[in-house]
């Protein structure tokens, strides 16, 4: 946006926002910028153009805590300007951003001689960003509690399950040696996988409310990871009523299959649920860029709905639903997040979702020398 349109020239006369247009100072960032440290001198106002700038609080662990965002059209770094005294935040401009410097006893000089209707502007735009500030830090803190508490939960039932998933285990193996026809040892082997997978469920939880994902990469072809998930899959789709279409060309990721494994049981699983039992058709398919392996996954059901389509990717989100903890699809990103993939989704409403996976290829050793 043009620096004269800016919502802060409308508080002043014709003559001082013109002033103030002359003396501002324009500034681009290509890439990540920081504009000022917490605990620096407040020397200038900022007048956002375009892009967006992070505002954080440094943790006791040497990491940040974002606590709000200003959008284009929005000022910030008024109260040290208007108080003296030092930033109380760090903030960092995303790349592409554009704003405008002001600086600090040019402003205070054309405050003085300005109308009050201006300071009363300026006010109350302060008083909403504390407002919406608050918000946000309440929001962060809440969000931190739940996952503590989902951290704690998710601990104890891995220590109490270790127990009889052994008891399962053990069983499984002795009716294998029992019963050595094909169908027996078949199903005893998809005991011992289902265990494990719950086991490694758990885990994954755990480490989200811990926030990080651990990974244990590997080359990985995702025809064999498909046939594994179908395999895991195959009576619950069959209860389920649910025709499962799989299509996959050979694409090797570095990756950690279990984790892979994770992200299509959450998708799926949210899309077998949305069927409400009155079954569907889901379909996976696998393509190939130059440098992805692209992973897409349909179903025929009613779509996301409109109330959560935002915040889709955050924890506890959820609608309409009677069981689960919101966590699915904020797990998965953050399992994709962790392979420096990406993950996007298309819905319209009673016409189906898909969801699109990009993890980066393995490229042939030729082309890497």
């Amino acid at each position: 946006m043009d620096l004269a349109s800016h919502r802060f020239m409308s508080y002043f006369e014709p003559e001082q926002a013109a002033h103030l247009c002359q003396i501002a100072i324009l500034e681009s960032c290509d890439e990540e910028t920081l504009v000022f440290e917490e605990g620096e001198t407040a020397d200038c106002l900022y007048l956002v153009l375009s892009g967006e700038v992070e505002f954080s609080k440094r943790l006791e662990n040497n990491q940040y805590q974002t606590i709000a965002v200003a959008k284009a059209d929005a000022y910030f770094g008024e109260l040290g300007v208007l108080d003296g005294e030092p930033r109380s935040a760090r903030a960092v401009a995303v790349a592409g951003s554009t704003f405008a410097k002001i600086d600090r006893e040019e402003l205070i000089k054309t405050l003085q001689s300005a109308k009050g209707s201006a300071v009363l502007e300026m006010f109350s735009f302060i008083i909403q960003k504390l407002r919406d500030t608050t918000d946000q830090y309440v929001g962060q803190f809440v969000h931190k509690q739940k996952m503590v508490l989902v951290g704690e939960m998710v601990s104890t039932i891995i220590h109490d399950f270790k127990s009889p998933f052994t008891g399962i285990k053990l069983s499984s193996e002795m009716l294998k040696e029992m019963h050595p026809d094909e169908e027996s040892q078949e199903w005893c082997e998809l005991i011992q996988l289902q265990v494990q997978r719950m086991l490694g469920m758990a885990e994954e939880v755990l480490e989200f409310s811990r926030g990080h994902s651990v990974l244990h990469k590997k080359p990985v072809n995702l025809i064999q990871t498909l046939q594994q998930f179908e395999k895991l899959n195959r009576v619950y789709f069959q209860a389920a009523k649910v025709d499962m279409v799989i299509r996959v060309t050979e694409v090797i990721v570095e990756a950690d299959e279990n984790k892979i494994l994770r992200v299509l049981q959450n998708l799926v699983g949210n899309a077998v649920e949305a069927f409400g039992g009155r079954g569907g058709l889901v379909e996976i398919a696998v393509t190939q860029s130059e440098e992805w392996a692209e992973i897409s996954i349909y179903d025929n059901g009613p779509g996301i709905p409109e109330e959560i389509k935002e915040k889709l990717f955050e924890p506890f989100v959820t609608y309409g639903k009677r069981t689960g903890t919101g966590l699915g699809t904020a797990i998965a990103k953050s399992i994709v997040d962790a392979h420096k993939g990406e993950i996007t989704y298309e819905s319209e409403e009673q016409k189906g979702t898909t969801f699109y996976i990009r993890l980066p290829k393995i490229m042939a050793l030729a082309e890497q020398v």
